[in-house]
């Protein structure tokens, strides 16, 4: 089960776009500029989160619309049908509708895996480790949707103990128990998903052949204990060194992933701009490999193709068939494609409008 129909409506410079008859691979031709990417994006907001963009939803909506838009994706030939709208009343408020009933963003990880490469992604290594954390989280929510409940369970406590600590009288310390057992609670469900996530990365990254791709060696960087007993005692213990900090110092919001390039030992923010994609595309390929279950998995690759030799293109694209899941390309011309361009529904994009080619 994958997509079969995607409709835009009135999202960046999509005014009213329809797609139909998706294939495993799915490429999207166009000049820089025309709206291959937003397509993408669309699809993105189809998982929980903000998209691969990180945009708000008032960002999204198009010029000439009426300050909100609608992206609606269809499985099993209508049987299923996911979709995300904003409206003029509210317009940074995303509704999510399921099979026409609304829930949260959260439910949508229920049903699609969606895992997403980009070429802003390609600085991953060498930006902060919240970047990193991001990518992380992506792959874990990938596999696991509860992750998305958990962080955004997290989340929230973590900001209220940080307004609370921040605060010039001292806090409530039995509000403060409640906010830091929740904490505990979701933050330890959060690293020990990350930590065995990576683990079965590792072990996964160990089994393909270092070339075409360089093989990366990951780590998960953490101090959080695998007890959430032990976390809160560490929350409370770090009251006042947090309090002078102006913000909490220990939980999963401060962990890292650390990638190194395997035959060098290299860090990998030490490493050419080459080896870096290399790598971020091994993690990319890899964890499609632990990823097959019951919901359908889609990759959404942006420009993948372009940089690539045509030995690594190859391998590139015999992975991506062996992986099973759905994949959606861009790129500005078909070259780069023509190995695949006979198993691929092919869209041609202008200003917006999309073409089955």
């Amino acid at each position: 089960m994958s997509l079969t129909r995607l409709t835009l409506r009135d999202f960046r410079n999509h005014a009213a776009t329809r797609l139909e008859g998706m294939r495993a691979f799915n490429v999207l031709a166009g000049e820089n500029g025309a709206g291959k990417t937003n397509v993408l994006e669309a699809i993105s907001l189809l998982a929980p989160g903000r998209g691969l963009r990180r945009a708000q939803p008032v960002e999204m909506a198009g010029r000439n619309g009426d300050g909100g838009f609608a992206v609606v994706a269809e499985m099993e030939d209508g049987g299923v049908q996911i979709g995300t709208s904003t409206d003029a009343s509210a317009p940074n408020r995303r509704v999510v509708r399921i099979n026409g009933a609304e829930g949260p963003a959260a439910r949508l990880g229920e049903w699609l895996s969606i895992t997403w490469l980009t070429p802003a992604m390609d600085r991953l290594f060498a930006e902060s480790a919240g970047s990193r954390r991001r990518f992380l989280d992506r792959l874990v929510l990938a596999r696991e949707p509860g992750h998305a409940r958990n962080a955004t369970r997290y989340e929230t406590a973590l900001r209220e103990r940080n307004r609370l600590l921040s605060e010039p009288s001292e806090p409530d310390p039995l509000w403060l128990d409640g906010i830091e057992a929740q904490m505990a609670e979701t933050g330890t469900a959060m690293a020990a998903a990350r930590a065995a996530l990576v683990t079965d990365l590792g072990r996964e990254l160990e089994t393909v052949p270092e070339q075409p791709f360089a093989r990366p060696s990951l780590r998960y960087a953490s101090e959080v204990p695998l007890e959430a007993e032990a976390l809160r005692h560490m929350l409370r213990d770090g009251r006042r060194r947090d309090r002078a900090a102006g913000r909490s110092l220990i939980g999963p919001h401060r962990d890292d992933l650390a990638v190194t390039l395997a035959t060098k030992n290299a860090p990998a923010a030490d490493c050419s701009t080459g080896e870096q994609k290399a790598m971020l595309i091994a993690i990319v390929l890899a964890h499609a490999g632990l990823t097959a279950g019951e919901r359908p998995r889609l990759l959404l690759l942006d420009e993948i193709a372009a940089h690539l030799d045509p030995v690594r293109r190859a391998a590139l694209f015999e992975r991506l068939a062996q992986s099973g899941a759905q994949v959606w390309m861009t790129g500005t011309e078909m070259a780069p494609f023509a190995e695949v361009s006979e198993v691929s529904a092919v869209w041609t994009v202008r200003d917006g409008v999309v073409e089955r080619a």
